[in-house]
């Protein structure tokens, strides 16, 4: 099993290489996290992370989904993530982390969903955010020292 990490925009500068070793290590720890008992992410050869720009994202988004405006991530459950550098560079700046955590979080958001979590009720989104955040914040305290 592996995940790829690739930049398809060139508006936000990002440190690929702390990307690239987040994504493996939250792959590590996402694929013991099932929402429904099923594991899938045990049975994906791959998973790919698109990094892409805003303008980007919300033709994903429209295509797909049928709603308008960009988003900070999509899950497609072959395998693809799809997340929006210029959405990540402002809720980082926000809540006062760099642009990369940010694509972390929506990194680690979207291998939940590919193992069966589910944000779309409050009860699931309160069990889905609570993995999220001890992954997120465990490797973030790993991988920036």
């Amino acid at each position: 099993m592996e995940i790829q990490v690739m930049n398809r925009q060139r508006r936000v500068r990002l440190d690929l290489s702390w990307l690239r070793r987040f994504a493996a290590r939250a792959l590590e720890e996402c694929v013991d996290h099932s929402g429904d008992g099923v594991f899938a992410l045990k049975k994906m050869p791959c998973v790919e992370v698109a990094i892409v720009s805003d303008a980007v994202i919300a033709k994903v988004h429209q295509d797909f989904m049928g709603i308008a405006g960009a988003t900070d991530v999509i899950t497609f459950e072959h395998g693809e993530i799809v997340t929006s550098a210029d959405t990540a560079r402002a809720a980082a700046a926000e809540h006062g982390h760099r642009t990369e955590e940010e694509v972390a979080l929506y990194i680690v958001h979207g291998l939940l969903h590919l193992n069966g979590y589910d944000d779309t009720t409050a009860k699931a989104k309160a069990a889905m955010f609570r993995v999220q955040g001890r992954v997120w914040e465990g490797l973030r305290e790993e991988l920036l020292q």
